[in-house]
């Protein structure tokens, strides 16, 4: 199992100058501007100056190094834009819970911290309240769940996590424990967050973690069945409807022929029964019958059942 974690500080004493000026190398200065009409044009110029001043382009694995991170990235900003979203809700909560007050009394009230709170916790609460009295929950935008103590997202062919923790968290007091069917992760000397076997196995090589601005753990699972969407991250905790999980259009285009294919398949067959009409063996199972009557039209098929 590879593992990405954040550096770790240790308790030092600081070398004096001239040791200091003689062991370490100048920092290289990068002078590239964002232009944000033209980010790859920054980013070119970033691998650039990297591929100059260290061995990065001389690793074998690169290309896959580069996606997971770039991955974590775009997963993470759609968390921080959910959290966001959250967020104003409680907002828009606490606006009308003032607005209401200020009828009854004369002099507006303020609300505290732990009103704004308890309003954000009691959203979520009926938020999930409802979609347990349905059954299996509609996924988020990441086709996962947002949990108690964690949110997760998904991909046909990986798993998100995102744990928060403590401000200030190091790496170094971290338990990340990932094998095919298990997953554990928390702090050291503290009960662990998550703890339980996986919906489904993974491919332990390809997996990674690691610390985000120390007050966030990040989980990258690579399913080892890429074919399927799975309804928990950890069995026993609450499912989604994955009939309404949705691929990102973008990434079916990055998919070989017969991968792309098979998803497409998928996509069609989940509309349509959640429709109410028929998946496409079922639609080509008709015509093969419709097809055998034509050819065969002395026969009696008042009794055919397709099945």
């Amino acid at each position: 199992m590879a593992i990405i974690s954040d550096y770790e500080e240790q308790d030092t004493k600081p070398p004096s100058s001239s040791a200091s000026s003689s062991k370490s190398a100048p920092a290289k200065p990068f002078k590239a501007v964002l232009d944000p009409a033209n980010p790859l044009g920054f980013l070119e110029a970033a691998f650039e100056f990297v591929g100059r001043e260290s061995d990065l382009f001389k690793s074998d694995s690169l290309i896959n190094d580069v996606s997971a991170v770039v991955r974590m990235v775009k997963d993470k900003l759609e968390t921080e834009e959910r959290k966001k979203k959250v967020e104003v809700e409680a907002e828009k909560a606490k606006a009308a819970a003032e607005k209401k007050k200020v009828k009854k009394e004369e002099a507006p009230v303020t609300a505290s911290k732990d009103e704004v709170k308890e309003s954000k916790g009691k959203i979520v609460k009926e938020t999930k309240e409802e979609d347990d009295k349905k059954g299996s929950r509609v996924p988020n935008k990441s086709n996962g769940l947002d949990l108690e103590n964690y949110t997760w997202g998904q991909s046909l062919q990986e798993v998100s996590i995102y744990i928060p923790v403590p401000q200030g968290t190091k790496s170094r007091f971290i338990v990340c424990d990932i094998s095919r069917n298990r997953l554990k992760v928390g702090l050291k000397g503290q009960p662990p967050i998550i703890d339980g076997e996986l919906y489904r196995p993974v491919k332990v090589d390809d997996c990674f973690w690691s610390l985000e601005d120390q007050k966030s753990i990040s989980v990258l699972l690579t399913k080892k069945d890429q074919m399927e969407w799975w309804k928990c991250c950890v069995k026993g905790e609450p499912e989604i409807d994955t009939q309404k999980a949705e691929p990102e259009n973008s990434k079916l285009s990055d998919l070989d022929p017969e991968t792309r294919s098979t998803v497409e398949k998928m996509m069609f067959d989940q509309r349509q029964k959640s429709m109410g009409l028929p998946t496409s063996d079922e639609t080509q199972k008709q015509e093969l019958l419709k097809k055998f009557m034509a050819e065969h039209p002395e026969m009696d098929f008042s009794k055919a059942k397709i099945s």
